[in-house]
């Protein structure tokens, strides 16, 4: 008997549009963020650009729409989409079957063009995160809560709101929303980023009857949540990230303070970053005792609580960025404590004038907590971003006792950018640098994150794998975790390619990792031949049971994978 079929990418999307209209959720943007979510799984593909687009009814030879898109949505391969979070935030009982369909979305575009392993490797994986709606699967004695406060349910859970007695009660959607004031959340369009059919009118890749008509004013959010004005990106458009951080934010405010001892416990569990977190533990002894002077009536210094990140990809960047927010919370520096994440795309609006405006928006959500804006330097580019720049720095001014932010990318380039604003770099005086992980700590991270999804390398793949990261050049623009993450994607793909003519695999079978699950058959003995010794090479591991990496690095390989 043959296997499920998986649906063209047309037809997943349908069925998404399907699942959107039974969630009141406005098709057109769900159908928009599924055409994206796509785009970023297929997006290592060659000849998806191609399929995509064809796949959309659209002109093949506009591949350039195919990579805007891919880009704006690679975020989506490791948390749950603009919808599907706000679904699962609302407890709606459509929030398990959206994420379905956006799995089923995932799988299809794994078929587009001529996909190699990793990118089925990387679609099982998205299509996991939108089936959970982003709750991780807890490392064993990690005992912390999900990363993503707006997560549904597990799938196969009952999907609804729970009562302040702990009942289930059984609003939908409509209701809860309603009830909320904001059930046009799910309908509003989201005007920092470009929507697909706007992507496509730019390269005059759709037929003018096909293209929408020009609106007559733009239209802004403001901090409530509030409209106003006709919608800028048309009815294709997600719900904007801003109220995706919003949702974030009143889900951060019912959750009880941590102290600042489990703060920097958890801090210090994480892999490496030995140098990050001796200055975290600083910081923290600084800004406790200037609270203690303010409070015994001392004078106050005057010190920014601002940091700038400096660092790789993939380095632990955000979830150090999520834990300072808690810390400055526990000192009571800050009222809420959450973490509302950016680029330049959520701050910067496609007209001058209309960015300032864009920019303090982004700020009223973060107030009370922390603004991390990854990627700084984009802001440097042009008068779009200078903007930005220069409302972000009026704005630290004005709510300094209420909002850190902090700057993160690359050391070159946020030198230039602290530079382009006389008053920005005054605003940062603590610079903390990510280095990139060592070969073993990537090892421990690879084997934390293979353990978090229930698959055990063997010390022989382990031993591949830190062969493999010695090879990698460490350069700028290394992927560190999140380079670890794609290896563990490609094994995946490979083991399940392994285990196509066993019918009926052993437990064993469906969890071990081997070493040419790790890289492809042909390289794994080319690798396995240098290895040392057993007697030798076998020393180090056979000692310390691999069930124990998760332990060492549960956070950072799930915050920035």
């Amino acid at each position: 008997m043959t296997g499920p079929v998986t649906p063209s990418l047309a037809a997943a999307l349908d069925a998404l549009d399907a699942v959107a209209r039974a969630a009141g959720v406005d098709e057109e943007a769900a159908r928009d963020e599924g055409a994206r979510l796509a785009a970023a799984v297929a997006e290592s593909s060659p000849g998806a650009p191609a399929a995509w687009l064809a796949a959309l009814g659209h002109d093949p030879a506009a591949t350039g729409a195919f990579f805007t898109a891919a880009s704006s949505a690679r975020r989506w391969r490791t948390s749950p989409t603009d919808v599907r979070a706000a679904l699962g935030a609302a407890r709606s009982k459509h929030a398990v079957a959206y994420g379905q369909a956006l799995a089923d979305v995932a799988r299809a575009a794994a078929h587009l063009g001529s996909p190699g392993p990793h990118v089925a490797g990387v679609a099982a994986a998205t299509a996991a995160v939108q089936q959970s709606g982003g709750s991780p699967v807890p490392a064993p004695g990690a005992g912390r809560p999900s990363s993503d406060p707006t997560a549904a349910p597990a799938a196969g859970g009952p999907v609804a709101a729970r009562s302040a007695s702990g009942g289930v009660d059984p609003f939908d959607l409509g209701d809860l929303l309603a009830a909320q004031g904001s059930l046009d959340a799910l309908h509003r369009p989201a005007p920092e980023v470009p929507s697909v059919a706007s992507i496509l009118d730019a390269l005059g890749a759709r037929p003018a009857a096909e293209a929408p008509g020009p609106t007559s004013a733009p239209s802004s959010t403001t901090a409530s949540g509030t409209q106003t004005g006709p919608p800028t990106g048309g009815a294709d458009a997600t719900a904007t990230r801003t109220e995706a951080a919003t949702t974030t934010e009143a889900a951060s405010e019912e959750e009880p303070p941590r102290s600042i001892e489990e703060l920097l416990a958890e801090l210090d569990a994480l892999t490496g970053l030995t140098r990050v977190k001796d200055e975290i533990h600083r910081q923290t002894e600084l800004l406790r005792v200037e609270k203690l002077r303010t409070e015994a009536g001392l004078t106050r210094p005057t010190l920014t609580r601002h940091l700038v990140f400096l660092g790789n990809p993939g380095t632990g960047k955000t979830t150090v960025a999520r834990l300072v927010a808690g810390i400055y919370r526990a000192l009571g520096l800050l009222e809420k404590g959450h973490l509302v994440e950016v680029d330049r795309s959520e701050l910067v609006a496609g007209y001058l004038g209309q960015t300032a405006v864009k920019t303090s928006e982004v700020v009223a959500t973060a107030l009370g907590g922390v603004l991390f804006v990854d990627e700084a330097y984009g802001l440097a580019e042009d008068q779009y971003g200078a903007e930005a720049i220069n409302t972000l720095v009026k704005d630290m001014e004005d709510h300094r006792d209420e909002l850190v932010v902090i700057v993160a990318g690359y050391p070159g380039p946020m030198a230039d950018f602290l530079a382009t604003n006389p008053g920005l770099e005054s605003r940062f005086s603590t610079t903390i640098t990510f280095e990139d992980y060592a070969d073993a700590e990537l090892r421990d991270i690879f084997a934390g994150m293979a353990a978090k999804s229930d698959f055990e390398p063997t010390p022989e793949a382990l031993d591949v794998f830190a062969r493999l990261a010695a090879a990698q050049p460490r350069s700028e623009g290394f992927g560190n975790a999140r380079w670890a993450r794609n290896v563990l994607d490609g094994a995946i793909a490979r083991h399940a390619w392994r285990l196509k003519d066993t019918e009926a695999p052993t437990i064993d079978e469906l969890r071990l990792l081997l070493p040419v699950d790790v890289v492809d058959g042909e390289g794994a003995p080319a690798l396995l031949a240098t290895l040392d010794p057993p007697e030798t090479a076998d020393a180090p591991t056979t000692d310390v049971p691999t069930d124990d990496a998760p332990e060492t690095a549960p956070s950072t390989a799930e915050e920035n994978a």
